[in-house]
């Protein structure tokens, strides 16, 4: 009998979860491929570790863009090769699948995510929201008839939502989330410091050192890269304030999305928000200091989910066992 999988489809990371076994993968979503053969030559953990250091022919790709798959043939080889990985399809059956997608996704960028799901091996494919299924991961209630907030920022996007009764009564999904951050940071060392670096680099400065609110933090960190001027190798030393600079716009605009979807709400259900306040989700949520930002700006509790990279692939596991309650795709 294959057992049922539940897949967070990032565009960072993938995480598996199998009914009854819990999360089994958890890896980047990056595909090393040999560009004069079209061959996949690894996936997951071992081609992130290619990123930027791979020689002309071979190039790490990362085939989901903004939360929604931009090279087809790549999503469908990385999710075969995962499928393949926990060993869940037997000579007989597929598994069902449950698969999460950004609130804004179209009719036709479902149907490519369902083509892809089924060539890789899903018999039944089922879709939810992000914010929705992060929300049951977080361990909200949300099919009581009251309001419970979640904003879920990603590697490529920010999905805010409120809920009540099991579905999504306001919602809003911006393409500017962890990826765009990382962007911020590698212009802002290009424009300030002569300095080039790569996805990796600007990554983990973001990690180490970064911060969303009122100066919170004094870190320091050194960083390698490439001199534009003199091409050679240089160090320079960057602080916690370059990063909140850096970061600042794009902050705020996930903050105005999180402001829209909370002007959209019912009076009602914003009444149950004062009260329980807003969950935060996916990587974003370890911001140093995106909750005292998001207090601020929303006049609300906000509250960090207890593991928030993975609160979605949790609320699979929990949809899983619901199976019966879902749309069927």
């Amino acid at each position: 009998m294959a057992k049922d999988i539940g897949i967070d489809l990032g565009t960072a990371n993938i995480l598996v979860h199998i009914k009854g076994k819990g999360i089994v993968i958890n890896e980047p979503s990056v595909v090393a491929v040999d560009t004069k053969t079209n061959e996949v030559l690894a996936v997951g953990e071992e081609a992130y570790l290619m990123v930027g250091r791979t020689p002309g022919n071979i190039r790490a790709i990362q085939p989901l863009k903004g939360g929604v798959i931009a090279d087809f043939d790549i999503t469908e080889a990385m999710l075969s090769y995962f499928i393949d990985k926990i060993n869940v399809k037997s000579f007989l059956s597929k598994p069902n699948i449950v698969i999460c997608t950004p609130t804004n996704v179209t009719a036709i960028e479902q149907k490519a995510i369902i083509e892809v799901a089924e060539k890789a091996g899903g018999r039944h494919i089922y879709l939810e929201e992000e914010p929705k299924v992060a929300a049951i991961g977080a361990g909200m209630d949300i099919y009581q008839p009251s309001g419970n907030m979640v904003i879920d920022i990603g590697g490529g996007t920010t999905d805010v939502a409120v809920l009540s009764m099991g579905g999504i009564v306001t919602s809003k999904s911006i393409k500017i989330a962890g990826d765009t951050l990382d962007n911020d940071i590698k212009e802002f060392v290009k424009k300030k410091h002569g300095l080039l670096i790569g996805d990796r680099t600007s990554e983990s400065i973001k990690v180490e050192i970064g911060e969303v609110f009122d100066a919170t933090r004094e870190d320091t960190l050194d960083i390698r890269g490439r001199d534009m001027v003199s091409g050679l190798p240089k160090t320079v030393t960057i602080t916690s304030a370059e990063i909140l600079e850096a970061t600042k716009e794009s902050m705020d605009d996930i903050v105005q999305a999180a402001k829209d979807v909370l002007e959209e709400t019912p009076p009602e259900l914003s009444a149950d928000i004062i009260d329980r306040g807003v969950i935060t989700t996916g990587g974003g949520a370890l911001l140093h200091g995106i909750d005292q930002l998001l207090v601020q700006e929303l006049k609300v509790p906000v509250f960090k989910a207890e593991s928030p990279l993975d609160s979605v692939a949790l609320g699979t596991g929990i949809l899983l066992s619901n199976i019966q309650k879902l749309n069927r795709y």
